[in-house]
C-alpha cells in the first residue's frame, strides 16, 4: 500500500533550559510526519533525535526526509537503516497509528516520574510536582561540583516525604571515584533512592557492571542503551540491573517489542522531551512492555508551554 507523505520541522523553546552534564539545552527541535492512506485517513509521527545521546542529528533526519518521495510504502519504512533510529521510530509509529483513533489520550495503569531541574531549583520544584500527584522524581547530578550537589541532595532527601522515590541521573558525567561516593552515600537510603542512572560514560560499561555488583543501590543504564543494538549488546554482556529505554530514539518499535517479549528485563521508559505525538506512541509501548511497575519518565509537561489545539493543522496550512 502507498501513503502520501509530508513533513514539517518543528521547534519548541523550553520554559527553562534543561541542564545536564552534556551542557545547556534551550530549544527542542523535531520533525512532524504526516501519512495519508488511500482512504484519506491521516496519521502523525514524530522524529525527535538527541545526537549527543547516540541518535542521528536533526540535520541527518531532515536530509533523510527531504530525499523521500511524496508517496512512500510500508517496505520503505521498514527498510530505514539502523543509523537513523529516531527516524525508524517516527515513521513506524505513524504507520502503526493509521486506521486507529488518532486522539491523544492518557494511557491507563502508568505512573509518572517528574523531572526536576538541576541544582537548588529542585528543592522548590519537587513540592509543586508533589502537589500535582507525582511521587517519583528524577534529579540531574554531575552538573555542579560534587560537594555542592551532595549538600543539595541531603536537603532534598530530608524534605521528601517518606513515600517519595528519587532517581539520580548523571548522564554519564561522573568519574569512577565520584560514582562510588554517590553509591556509598545512597547505600543506606534504599527506601528513597530507586536507582542512579548512567553514572559513567558509555565506554566504561565494565566499570558500571562492577559497581552494580559492589553496591546494593541499583544502577540503571541510559546512554549505554540509547539504541536497540546497544541494548542487545549490554544484555548479552551480562547486565542484570535496570535498562532505561527512550523509545523516541531507540529505533524500530516492532523490533523493541520483539526483544522485550523474548527477554525478561527490568525496564524504565523515558522521554526524549518530545511532543504528545511521540509521547503517545512511547507510552503505548511502555504500557505493553513494562514488567515491574516502575514509573515512566514522562513527567515533562512543565518544561513546555501548552500548544494550541490546532497546532498540527496549522503546520500544514500551506499544503
Amino acid at each position: 500500500m502507498n501513503y502520501q507523505f509530508s513533513f514539517r520541522p518543528f521547534k519548541q523553546k523550553f520554559i527553562h533550559p534543561v541542564i545536564t552534564s552534556h551542557g545547556i539545552w534551550e530549544i527542542r527541535e523535531s520533525i512532524i510526519l504526516r501519512l495519508v492512506d488511500v482512504k484519506g485517513r491521516v496519521s502523525w509521527g514524530e522524529i525527535s533525535p538527541i545526537s549527543w545521546f547516540g541518535s542521528e542529528t536533526i540535520e541527518q533526519a531532515l536530509d533523510f526526509c527531504s530525499q523521500l518521495p511524496t508517496e512512500i510504502t510500508q517496505e520503505l519504512i521498514f527498510s530505514i537503516p539502523n543509523n537513523l533510529p529516531a527516524c525508524q521510530f517516527g515513521f513506524e509509529s505513524a504507520l502503526q497509528n493509521l486506521g486507529k483513533n488518532n486522539e491523544l489520550t492518557s494511557i491507563k495503569n502508568l505512573t509518572y516520574s517528574g523531572l526536576l531541574p538541576a541544582g537548588e531549583a529542585a528543592l522548590k520544584q519537587w513540592q509543586i510536582l508533589w502537589e500535582q500527584g507525582y511521587t517519583t522524581f528524577k534529579w540531574k547530578i554531575g552538573v555542579d561540583e560534587i560537594a555542592t550537589e551532595l549538600n543539595i541532595f541531603n536537603s532534598l532527601i530530608q524534605n521528601l516525604p517518606n513515600s517519595a522515590k528519587l532517581r539520580l541521573d548523571a548522564n554519564g558525567g561522573l568519574s569512577y571515584k565520584e560514582a562510588k561516593l554517590w553509591l556509598k552515600t545512597c547505600e543506606n537510603l534504599q527506601t528513597k533512592i530507586e536507582f542512579i542512572e548512567q553514572p559513567l560514560p558509555i565506554n566504561q560499561f565494565i566499570e558500571m557492571l562492577e559497581l552494580s555488583n559492589l553496591y546494593s543501590t541499583k544502577i540503571a543504564l541510559d546512554e549505554s542503551v540509547a539504541t536497540l543494538q546497544q541494548l542487545e549488546y549490554c544484555y548479552q554482556q551480562g547486565w542484570q540491573s535496570i535498562f532505561v529505554i527512550k523509545p523516541g530514539i531507540i529505533g524500530s518499535p516492532s523490533q523493541l517489542r520483539k526483544f522485550c517479549q523474548e527477554h525478561e528485563i527490568d525496564l524504565v521508559f523515558s522521554s526524549v522531551l518530545e511532543t504528545e505525538i511521540s509521547r503517545q506512541a512511547a507510552l503505548q509501548l511502555a504500557a505493553k512492555l513494562s514488567r515491574n511497575n516502575r514509573a515512566v519518565g514522562f513527567g515533562i509537561n512543565h518544561f513546555f508551554t501548552q500548544q494550541p489545539e490546532n497546532w498540527l493543522q496549522s503546520l500544514w496550512k500551506n499544503l
